[in-house]
């Protein structure tokens, strides 16, 4: 992910995160799972600052929403999964980010409640022009 698009997604996610009066941390992370952006909001939960660093580079490890990753989890008994690779997080607020169709990184919000982090990381995505899912087979 490029450096200008890293802070692009920081300065939506801030935009949003404000405009609902939800104070998070958030977490940028290159294709590689490597931070490259990071924003910790006044009053945000401290304890939340690994959770949104590991959602982004969960989503990316996985190229998929840290959400559909707990899913996965829970329906095939994935016992211990969130152990692997220094620690997974297995619940909503995590978005892998594509660009035109391929994986240049992801995004992880932590402080507010599941639904609201997601939220307001597809936000970010949707409004930067990149896409939360992959190349699809759809004309």
């Amino acid at each position: 992910m490029l450096s200008e698009q890293s802070q692009q997604l920081l300065t939506l996610a801030i935009t949003t995160a404000r405009n609902t009066d939800v104070n998070v941390n958030i977490a940028i992370c290159d294709s590689g799972g490597n931070l490259c952006a990071f924003q910790r909001m006044d009053g945000s939960p401290l304890g939340s600052v690994e959770i949104a660093q590991k959602k982004a580079r969960s989503a990316v490890l996985f190229g998929a929403p840290t959400e559909a990753l707990g899913q996965l989890v829970r329906q095939q008994q994935l016992d211990s999964f969130e152990q692997t690779n220094g620690g997974l997080i297995l619940f909503a607020g995590g978005e892998p980010v594509f660009h035109q169709g391929k994986l240049i990184g992801g995004i992880g919000i932590s402080g507010g409640s599941a639904a609201e982090d997601k939220m307001i990381a597809l936000a970010a995505i949707n409004q930067a022009g990149l896409s939360p899912a992959g190349a699809t087979d759809e004309a």
